[in-house]
């Protein structure tokens, strides 16, 4: 109960409800308003209400947890343990951020991002394509690997495919993996026989057993899976640049992180410019997986040009490169 002292000349119980309501809600309000800056003041932002940010949090416990696809050669296991070419660079990054173990969980494609905004882990490391819708959900670091696609096709290649293009005319059927920028491609280029798979090794499947007659994806991982399944039958065209109405569409992938995760992905973005910068310590991290100099991003590309889907500076950035 409110009680109000009006120079000791109204008793409490002659004071109309009303006022005593007004009051009342009056003071509950000052209470709340105090109680929600004190709220405020201790969440500190990234990190919530328990203190520290998360790039501190991560540094004292001295592991990160990530999220990873099982893509070869990006972020996958291999007897039992968590490799990669993401991997590989992301461990070189942590380690000089003082954040020595890097713990895996392997998640679906499509479920990588929302897993993340759900805190089931810290970031996510699988090469993830930087695409506009997805920068809506999460937050990318700076280009840490460039891609080109390929098409995964029969042996001898008898329909004679060789890139997006070559599907016009067509009554080939493409595979494609739910969730993959190929996917995107396909869709904005208008091919219309199409099938979904869930990942690469359906997508050979769907090839091997004549259910589709090609499977496009990044052209280092069906190259490396086409030659290390020699009995599925099936070969890759070679790396290809997707052009989408006459425009060459660049495509670089990065580690995923919460947006209010910022003050760890800009340390993140510290040491991985470092990386990006040194063509030699590139190759030195990457180059057990398959990559090459080709696939280290020109240092005038940023993750806000392809999340702006701005193709002019990003084309212009390539072009600084070569």
């Amino acid at each position: 109960m409110c009680l109000v002292d009006t120079e000791g000349l109204i008793q409490v119980s002659k004071i109309r409800t009303s006022v005593l309501a007004a009051l009342c809600a009056t003071s509950l309000g000052l209470v709340a308003a105090c109680g929600s800056d004190d709220a405020d003041s201790g969440s500190g932002g990234e990190g919530g209400d328990s203190g520290g940010s998360t790039l501190e949090k991560l540094k004292e416990e001295g592991t990160i947890k990530v999220a990873f696809a099982g893509e070869i050669p990006y972020s996958y296991e291999e007897d039992g343990e968590l490799t990669g070419a993401t991997i590989a660079i992301d461990r070189e990054i942590y380690k000089n951020l003082g954040i020595d173990n890097v713990e895996g969980q392997m998640v679906e494609w499509d479920a990588l991002i929302p897993g993340l905004t759900k805190g089931e882990y810290d970031a996510v490391s699988a090469g993830m394509s930087i695409l506009p819708d997805r920068c809506e959900r999460g937050a990318f670091a700076e280009p840490t690997i460039m891609y080109t696609s390929t098409l995964m096709v029969k042996e001898g290649n008898p329909k004679g495919l060789n890139d997006f293009s070559s599907f016009e005319g067509s009554d080939a059927k493409l595979a494609l993996q739910s969730g993959a920028i190929e996917q995107g491609y396909a869709e904005e280029i208008g091919i219309q026989d199409t099938m979904t798979v869930n990942s690469a090794q359906d997508g050979m499947d769907a090839v091997s057993s004549g259910r589709a007659d090609a499977f496009a994806l990044t052209n280092i991982t069906l190259k490396q899976m086409a030659e290390k399944n020699a009995d599925a039958g099936v070969e890759t065209v070679g790396g290809f640049v997707a052009e989408v109405d006459g425009t060459a569409q660049v495509s670089a992938g990065s580690t995923v992180f919460r947006p209010e995760d910022s003050e760890l992905r800009e340390a993140y973005n510290e040491e991985l410019e470092k990386i990006v910068g040194d063509q030699a310590k590139f190759e030195e991290l990457v180059g057990e997986f398959g990559f090459t100099d080709d696939e280290r991003p020109p240092e005038d590309l940023t993750a806000q040009m392809l999340c702006d889907d701005d193709l002019e500076a990003a084309n212009k950035a390539m072009e600084s490169k070569e």
